[in-house]
């Protein structure tokens, strides 16, 4: 995988005094995310007169700013050739339905069989991404969620995407199987999630300390113990569906993180219990669709994501055994 370093050199002008250099940059740069910005002048990417500089340097008139992008060192990334469901794809985006059990980058411990992996093999350029080891990543879903991500293959793309999720402008649409039937048939989630206490991978509801986190759901399909729910999240939190349905007692099916239990084909039928495989075994969280605009067109795109086998399958069982 090859990638291009932008260069770009930059004079303050005479009505430019004492301002942050990230917000400058943020400001001359508009289809650049501050984030990203940020990133790129703590990397050294950034120097101002020649001189590398924090994100909170005051710029004033006359300053030379010279701006290069960073790299991905591509040499760290094993390609891997892992069939990708690709859904759409051009010169500036890919549009995947990622399946389950695949983690989207490497993470500790697990630096191979990524959707990073199959990416970097199948595809010749990649953005930058959300860091090292992520080229091509401007969001992500939990390794056991299913459906619709866009992947970026030039910084300029990712950069535009990136503000879009950044200011709250990408809509996403999920669909989760979950327990129960919620009290209301839709509803606005409204409370902070932050890293749990005491486990390190979990994510738990935090009133005081947690950031803002909002989710909205709606539910389409009603049965003996069981719902279908679409649900649109307002914020982009770590596992925050998750946490959102298990805090008001609605888990995910078989996301045994989060409360959820395995649903049995002998339990749906009401029949003797059997030594049999759950009808599914994992999360039945779906990224059903996502909607944004093109970096490259400008125009509003959508993507959807069929449902996988194994949540058909569950619904198709709901359907038969346990419909009202």
């Amino acid at each position: 995988m090859e990638t291009h370093r932008q260069q770009f050199m930059l004079r303050v002008g005479s009505s430019i005094k004492e301002r942050r250099i990230d917000k400058y940059l943020h400001g001359r740069f508009s289809d650049f995310s501050r984030v990203m910005i940020q990133n790129a002048i703590k990397a050294s990417a950034v120097k101002v007169n020649g001189n590398a500089v924090r994100p909170s340097f005051k710029l004033n008139p006359g300053d030379t700013i010279e701006l290069t992008l960073p790299e991905v060192p591509a040499h760290d990334i094993m390609p891997e050739n892992i069939p990708l469901d690709i859904l759409y794809e051009d010169e500036d985006i890919i549009i995947l339905n990622k399946q389950a059990a695949i983690l989207v980058h490497p993470a500790r411990g697990n630096t191979h069989g990524t959707l990073v992996n199959a990416l970097v093999y199948y595809c010749e350029q990649l953005s930058s991404g959300l860091g090292e080891l992520r080229p091509g990543i401007v969001h992500r879903l939990d390794k056991n969620t299913t459906g619709v991500m866009v992947v970026t293959k030039n910084d300029v793309a990712q950069w535009k995407i990136a503000k879009q999720f950044e200011n709250r402008q990408v809509k996403k649409t999920y669909l989760a199987i979950v327990h129960g039937i919620p009290q209301l048939t839709a509803d606005r989630i409204n409370i902070a999630i932050g890293m749990h206490p005491r486990m390190r991978e979990k994510y738990a509801i935090r009133p005081k300390t947690g950031k803002e986190a909002v989710t909205y759901y709606e539910v389409l399909e009603e049965f003996r113990g069981y719902s279908l729910l679409k649900l649109s999240p307002k914020t982009g939190r770590t596992h925050q569906i998750r946490v959102h349905l298990s805090y008001i007692k609605h888990p995910i099916v078989g996301d045994d993180m989060y409360g959820g239990k395995p649903v049995y084909l002998w339990q749906l039928a009401n029949a003797e219990p059997a030594a049999e495989e759950p009808v599914i075994n994992r999360p039945a969280l779906h990224a059903h669709n996502l909607e944004f605009r093109h970096p490259g067109t400008k125009k509003t795109v959508r993507f959807e994501a069929p449902l996988p086998e194994d949540m058909e399958k569950l619904l198709e069982l709901l359907r038969t055994y346990r419909k009202i």
